[in-house]
């Protein structure tokens, strides 16, 4: 299991986890277990941005513990493209060409906590684990508020929009439909959430991957 930055102890501190039963045989479950709090690497006072997706891809080979990620090689999830699409339309002089879906650089480079709702999904079954899993990262986005007072909260999707009532300061939220080409089209594209993020964070984001 992914190293857990001694920040959250206080948060882990206070869940039990049945990690053998959440991956258990008779179902196929991502991301690998060994992923499953990759996120939670990163110290949470260095989180610059929470970008808040739903619950893992739940296709072969896709989830890798980082919301809207998949690993190099992977083709390139659709919501994903819709999210390169609005950054190529919000920052056009920046010149972003976004060759993979990889986005292992936003978590480790620009300190962008990439968290979904649901740290698990069963194979072919969106949502699956979404019960099993809203408890913990409702206090997760609470703790975040608690412990970082300069973070911004991106929250993509109704799921996300949900945990809104666990951060205290809500000048720092930037909500926004969900990028999946369902729903892209009525709200996500044209909606300068990135630009709002920038603004609210008051520096810049190389959100090259």
């Amino acid at each position: 299991m992914d190293y857990i930055h001694v920040s959250w102890k206080p948060l882990f501190d206070k869940f039990k986890f049945d990690i053998d039963k959440i991956y258990s045989v008779t179902d196929i479950v991502y991301p690998d277990r060994n992923h499953l709090f990759r996120v939670f690497e990163m110290d949470v006072k260095k989180c610059k941005v929470v970008l808040l997706g739903q619950d893992p891809y739940h296709g072969q080979a896709q989830a890798h513990g980082l919301s809207f990620s998949v690993p190099t090689g992977v083709i390139i999830p659709p919501s994903l493209k819709n999210i390169y699409k609005e950054l190529q339309t919000e920052f056009p002089d920046r010149g972003y060409k976004f060759l993979s879906g990889n986005l292992e650089e936003w978590f480790y480079r620009e300190n962008i906590f990439l968290l979904n709702s649901s740290l698990t999904v069963i194979k072919g079954k969106p949502g699956s684990h979404m019960e099993l899993w809203e408890g913990f990262t409702d206090k997760v986005i609470k703790f975040i508020s608690e412990h970082n007072k300069t973070c911004v909260f991106l929250l993509l999707g109704n799921f996300a929009k949900q945990k809104s009532s666990f951060i205290s300061d809500k000048e720092r939220i930037v909500e926004c439909v969900h990028p999946s080409p369902m729903a892209a089209s009525r709200g996500f594209f044209g909606s300068n959430v990135f630009i709002k993020v920038e603004n609210i964070l008051g520096e810049k984001i190389n959100w090259q991957n």
